[in-house]
């Protein structure tokens, strides 16, 4: 890795994108060092419903060399089961042992870390580990997720000895896995049904604002994702949580973030696998006062963009330090989510001076002019941008492979060159030795899950349409913008604001100028026609004063019809 490209036949893609992580990490390569947790939580629902499926399958490996082991989410060792003594010696003098840490930024790649930094099954042998006093064992690692929220939980992994390892140990493993999970759902599945239950009812016996929360689950009724800001939805669950752990009925007010004041009356919910949760029925005793939207602030870590959410923050700041560390990365997310402004504002921060180079490989009609002109670049400064990767043909990712790993072994050698950014939408398998160059990956989050920058985006966006624009957007508006899915994300935004710029130059937007497609709330990008009939419903809607029935006369369909409609396009019907 340090002298030579590296043959990726010889290494399978997982493991080498593994080996460039741990060695961006400066991972010992002689030894693992695990830090060591001296009393880890062992309290916890997976505990309770891993212990049982663990000791079955360790009697059924009873005389067999092969160690059950139990992490949590981070890759620490809560529990291991080993009844071979050499192999339970073995594991001792590398400290893979409770209270030990396997996560990859320590030990390097390994059946725990490298699962869990994938978020998939993952299986190491022999020399794949990046320390060479675990190359004698082979593992499996499968994580162990929620059965509700999905997220992971922790990680099963079987581990023996490198020659007794293979296909098998996998199988089995994932198999374990099923079996945890099955119990956390019986577990886990008594609280959330109970909480679910009286959620339902709260939300059939009145027309206002209610949600339910425990720890690892909120559900929000309609009218809670109408009224309530982002930053308002946030405070009530963090007031709910707080007050919900003295597990008796309180009612209290408070301010809200938007200038908002709720009534909340918090009810504990119970069930017969103890506390479920609780449930909220909320009352606004005022209304939030929303400014218009002014002049955006500048995002605080890059020049040239703004957003203040965390998922947006978290993907800027990563970006930002990969490029400080001199690694390449993918910038992975759905398209229209700001991915290449991202990677040009990293740029325009460090370097501005620098060549800024983007080529598209969505449009190879040439391919030999646009791989000749990244030989050039990749052979400068500054920074490369690989656009639409994942629309690569398979048949040239062999030879971009090659280009980028002679360029990182240039690099390793020299110490400089350029920074290389790939942007993709998904990933596929033909790309798996490409993406092996790029060891680390930042997920760019759709505008839905950062909604509450749409605020710093209208006025960012509308002086960039314009610099003498003197286009305002109303507070009414400002919601209906706020309200809508954006399924093309940060570039529907665009377009909409561009329509609207277009029909009118000065003054302030109101809810009448947006275009139909702010009236929907569906998650996905409508085709021409889909597009046209739902603008026309919409506009029918609007002249009807939100009256159904008149819209569909005037359409010329039928009540069931327009409400068919309404639901399918996802429109959120005008008051």
């Amino acid at each position: 890795m340090s002298a030579e490209s590296v043959d990726s036949n010889a290494v399978r893609g997982p493991i080498l994108a593994s080996w460039w992580r741990s060695r961006t990490w400066n991972v010992a390569a002689d030894h693992a060092e695990s830090p060591y947790v001296k009393d880890p939580n062992l309290e916890t629902p997976l505990i309770q419903s891993a212990g049982p499926v663990l000791a079955r399958l360790q009697e059924q490996l009873t005389g067999s060399a092969v160690s059950v082991i139990l992490t949590n989410d981070s890759g620490l060792v809560l529990d291991r089961r080993t009844d071979d003594p050499g192999l339970r010696r073995q594991l001792d003098s590398v400290k893979l042992a409770p209270g030990f840490s396997y996560a990859e930024e320590f030990v390097g790649t390994n059946g725990i870390g490298t699962a869990l930094e994938g978020r998939q099954p993952t299986a190491v042998y022999g020399h794949e580990h990046y320390a060479e006093n675990l190359d004698r064992l082979g593992c499996a690692g499968v994580p162990i997720r929620h059965p509700i929220s999905g997220q992971v939980v922790g990680l099963l992994d079987l581990t023996c000895w490198r020659q007794d390892a293979g296909p098998l140990l996998m199988t089995l493993a994932k198999a374990t896995v099923q079996d945890i999970q099955n119990e956390l759902t019986t577990q886990v599945g008594l609280r959330e049904l109970g909480l679910f239950t009286e959620y339902l009812r709260a939300c059939r016996r009145g027309q206002g604002i209610v949600f339910a929360v425990n720890n690892s689950l909120v559900m929000l009724n309609e009218h809670a994702r109408r009224l309530l800001t982002p930053e308002d939805q946030a405070a009530m669950l963090a007031k709910a949580a707080e007050v919900l752990t003295a597990r008796r009925p309180i009612t209290l007010s408070m301010s809200l973030p938007s200038g908002a004041a709720a009534k909340l009356s918090c009810t504990p919910v119970s069930s017969e696998a103890g506390p479920a949760g609780g449930v909220v029925r909320v009352k606004l005793t005022r209304e939030a006062e929303l400014p218009s939207t002014a002049i955006p602030s500048q995002n605080a870590l890059l020049p040239g963009i703004v957003g203040t959410g965390a998922l947006w923050l978290r993907a800027c700041n990563d970006t930002r330090n990969h490029h400080r560390d001199g690694e390449w990365v993918a910038l992975e997310g759905e398209t229209g989510t700001g991915k290449l402004a991202l990677a040009r504002a990293v740029h325009n921060r460090t370097d501005p001076a620098a060549p800024f180079t983007v080529l598209d490989l969505a449009d190879l009609s040439s391919p030999a002019g646009v791989f000749q002109r990244l030989v050039e670049v990749l052979d400068d400064r500054g920074t490369v941008v690989l656009r639409h990767l994942d629309k690569l043909p398979a048949e040239h990712a062999p030879t971009v492979t090659a280009m980028l790993s002679t360029a990182q072994s240039r690099q390793a050698e020299s110490g400089g060159g350029p920074w290389v950014v790939a942007t993709m939408t998904e990933g596929s398998q033909h790309l798996d030795d490409v993406l092996a160059c790029f060891p680390r990956s930042v997920p760019v989050p759709p505008l839905r899950h950062h909604i509450e920058d749409v605020r710093e985006l209208v006025p960012f966006l509308l002086l960039k349409l314009g610099q003498d624009t003197r286009l305002t957007c109303s507070p009414a508006a400002l919601q209906v913008l706020l309200r809508a899915k954006w399924p093309g994300n940060i570039t529907q935004l665009r377009q909409v604001l561009r329509k609207v710029e277009k029909r009118r130059r000065a003054g302030t937007i109101e809810p009448e100028d947006l275009p139909p497609e702010c009236r929907t709330v569906l998650r996905r990008i409508l085709s021409p026609l889909e597009s046209m009939e739902r603008d026309a419903i919409v506009r029918a809607l609007l002249d009807a004063e939100g009256n159904k029935a008149r819209a569909a006369d005037a359409l010329g369909m039928s009540r069931a019809t327009i409400y068919r409609k309404i639901r399918d396009y996802g429109i959120d019907v005008p008051r």
